[in-house]
């Protein structure tokens, strides 16, 4: 059973979460991206916490700017370090120790995820992410690869001021076309029912500002003719880049805006990495085959 609830974090900040499973069992948690929320995981909850598939304590935010969660307006309060404030106080809130038995993140809830990891490793046992790029390899494909440059290039637009009128206008006109443009498979919308549109749009009604503030924060964009160039973007070094728990990747290869490419000389900033590549899934491959997510999680917990 899914329970809804909300997290009041000692630094004032308010997350909506969805959970399964009791307290004080090993802690999963999950964190979604754009322009999703929490109820995205929810098969996934409900799997980890039965007991045949480990009993864990399983907890799903909707992570600051979006839903019910706290909003600030301002950009800087989308600054990675205070997302993984967000997150840390979390697990301290469910956890005696604070620790996360297993960390998992989709698109920006990956990004995030993996720089938790890097920044607190001592509070994360293992790491799983679904297609989102590792912060060196994405700042290398932004800077020399162009098919990965224009397959980002709605970053920039996601970052104008006005983007988040925009994308409320006509009954979020400019928000759908998000689920097929990073979709390539055969019958990859079969899960955007009428329901779980409805669901988006309760989602989204509660503000987009936050959401994104996140494409207005991040350097990791590609490069904008007569404004940026390859230049522009930083590498990150080996402090901010290295990850050192075991780290399992899911990929989706039919996502058409974060390539394969991606994965190229991952083990360098990986070393306990395991990769796993779904052919026939796109960005979405959470809601498209949850029960081959979660196999592939499963096995990874087993064997670490």
């Amino acid at each position: 059973m899914i329970e809804t609830w909300t997290a009041e974090l000692p630094h004032g900040i308010r997350l909506s979460c969805r959970s399964a499973g009791a307290r004080g069992r090993p802690l999963m948690l999950f964190l979604h991206g754009f322009p999703e929320g929490a109820f995205a995981w929810d098969a996934l909850l409900a799997h980890f916490a039965r007991p045949e598939n480990g009993g864990f304590r399983c907890v799903a935010p909707n992570l600051r700017g979006f839903g019910r969660s706290s909003a600030p307006a301002e950009v800087a309060a989308y600054k990675p370090a205070l997302l993984i404030q967000d997150i840390l106080a979390l697990a301290a809130s469910e956890h005696p120790e604070g620790r996360i038995a297993t960390l998992v993140g989709h698109d920006w809830g990956g990004a995030l995820a993996w720089a938790a990891a890097n920044a607190q490793p001592a509070h994360i046992s293992r790491l799983v992410i679904i297609n989102a790029p590792h912060p060196a390899t994405f700042a290398r494909e932004l800077r020399g690869n162009p098919a990965q440059q224009r397959a980002s290039a709605y970053m920039h637009f996601l970052a104008r001021p006005d983007a988040e009128a925009l994308l409320a206008e006509d009954d979020y006109r400019r928000l759908w076309p998000f689920f097929t443009r990073m979709n390539a498979g055969p019958d990859g919308l079969g899960w955007l029912t009428g329901a779980m549109r409805q669901r988006y749009r309760e989602l989204w009604q509660h503000g987009l500002t936050g959401a994104c503030n996140l494409y207005r924060v991040t350097p990791l964009k590609p490069p904008l003719a007569g404004k940026t160039t390859a230049d522009d973007i930083p590498q990150p070094g080996a402090a901010q880049a290295h990850i050192s728990v075991p780290t399992l990747v899911l990929w989706a290869l039919q996502d058409t805006a974060l390539l394969p490419a991606l994965l190229d000389g991952l083990d360098a900033w990986v070393p306990q990495l395991t990769v796993e590549k779904i052919p026939g899934a796109t960005h979405w491959v959470v809601h498209e085959q949850p029960d081959r997510v979660a196999a592939y999680i499963q096995q990874f917990i087993a064997g670490t």
